[in-house]
């Protein structure tokens, strides 16, 4: 059964930083993939930012510059800087990670930008 521990939420004000981290564990195969989803309230969850096994990256169009994802110190763990904070990032993040043929989704952790 995949786990994940998520952390870095919280809140902060339009211009400041988070950084979220978040650690997979219990796949037999690995991670081939794994990143950061948010949906806010009344939207669609979408794609923040992925990282495969061999590093490529993927972000949304509406946090390139801001954002960066890397792959933690430790196996099987990403982390999510976030600078320059806006109002409309504020939603509920979600660690993901591909393996094999299925996603696997974190818990959530808030994250809420004052204005």
């Amino acid at each position: 059964q995949v786990q994940f521990v998520e952390s870095g939420g919280g809140l902060v004000q339009a211009g400041g930083s988070l950084r979220l981290s978040c650690a997979a564990s219990g796949s037999t195969v690995g991670f081939a993939a794994m990143g950061w989803f948010r949906q806010a309230p009344g939207k669609q969850r979408e794609l923040v930012a992925l990282i495969t096994v061999v590093g490529r990256t993927n972000y949304a169009d509406s946090v390139k510059g801001r954002f960066t994802i890397s792959r933690g110190t430790a196996k099987n763990t990403v982390d999510l800087q976030m600078l320059s904070l806006k109002p409309e990032d504020t939603a509920v993040y979600f660690c993901n990670a591909i393996s094999g043929a299925y996603a696997y989704w974190g818990q959530g952790t808030q994250v809420t930008v004052s204005s």
